[in-house]
């Protein structure tokens, strides 16, 4: 049965909106392009991407691979749980993880897809082991590895919009981000039941790990953004917008001027509907230093905000913070 995109026409007209050919383009498609990513993301750190170039045909296989999947009985989905893997290979349960500053934990099961095309001992893999797929849904594997492609080519070049934003090399954050263990999850939230924890929602408010995150169009409403002022406002998401927010390791390392935004996933009106989605989180290889860039330095203040810590450590230290580690 196909998962139906119910808000699949929807843009994301409440924050910013890029076309990718206006990129490929040149000139100044090209540099206002550059603009409108760089601004959206000192602004609110949100903004959405048309012509993306994931087709409305994977993204539904995608989802459809993911139901079939996330129904499988409970005893069957456990065999695919390694607590050792730290939620980053493989499926991760029913309310294992939580929000860094909240005991509630999230209303959500999901499954995490490591970087793909590369050999099983590479050093990606070192610490999480390799991709493993679930026997009973055959064609799970190869269609996430295909999202996964897609996804992190058009992440590759929002991480270079963002480099020349601010006067850095094209390739200063995807050359952060070659071979490191980027990470595509595939989340589904079930219906909510009546028992739920006082507090719980499918997902609290809190920031990403990474550089970057891509969210392709998600089945259902929920997610919304903190404003500046408190309040806080939905973002749309269709199949003909992928969503895009800065992280924690791009805040770090521009010192602030990107802002790492407070956002959430909300509990529905309809307590019986479920809803799926599979954000691209764009990480930084290990070894890599998130110390602010100079420039960034320069143009925040002339004082480091933010401390001198690996990628790796920074990522260690937040699943700790979130319940996988």
């Amino acid at each position: 049965m196909a998962v139906q995109n119910d808000n699949r026409v929807a843009s994301s007209a409440n924050i910013p909106v890029v076309d990718l050919t206006d990129w490929a383009s040149g000139g100044a498609a090209r540099q206002g392009f550059v603009k409108t990513v760089g601004d959206a993301l000192a602004d609110t750190g949100f903004f959405a991407v048309r012509n993306h170039g994931v087709s409305d045909e994977l993204m539904q296989r995608a989802y459809d691979v993911a139901r079939t999947f996330f129904h499988l009985p409970p005893e069957v989905k456990a065999r695919y749980h390694d607590p050792a893997k730290k939620g980053q290979r493989g499926f991760t349960g029913f309310g294992k993880e939580h929000a860094k500053d909240s005991t509630a934990p999230d209303l959500k099961e999901f499954w995490q897809v490591g970087r793909p095309d590369v050999p099983d001992d590479h050093p990606v893999h070192r610490h999480f082991g390799p991709n493993f797929w679930p026997s009973e849904v055959p064609d799970f594997g190869k269609t996430l590895v295909e999202l996964y492609r897609q996804l992190e080519k058009t992440g590759g070049i929002l991480l270079q919009a963002a480099a020349e934003y601010l006067g850095e090399p094209s390739r200063q954050f995807l050359e952060m981000a070659t071979d490191s263990d980027t990470i595509v999850r595939v989340l589904w939230y079930p219906p909510v039941a009546a028992n739920v924890p006082a507090g719980a929602v499918r997902s609290a408010a809190h920031e990403d790990i990474n550089l970057i995150t891509l969210l392709s169009g998600a089945t259902a409403e929920g997610l919304e953004l903190l404003r500046r002022d408190g309040t806080w406002m939905p973002v749309h998401t269709g199949f003909d917008t992928i969503v895009v927010d800065s992280g924690d390791m791009l805040q770090n390392v521009t010192n602030g001027l990107y802002k790492s935004t407070t956002h959430r996933v909300v509990n529905p009106g309809d307590s019986s509907s479920e809803r799926f989605s599979m954000p691209c989180f764009i990480h930084a290889r290990g070894e890599v230093d998130l110390g602010p860039l100079p420039s960034c330095i320069a143009r925040t203040g002339g004082e480091a905000k933010y401390p001198k810590i690996t990628a790796a450590a920074y990522l260690e230290q937040r699943l700790r913070e979130i319940g996988l580690a």
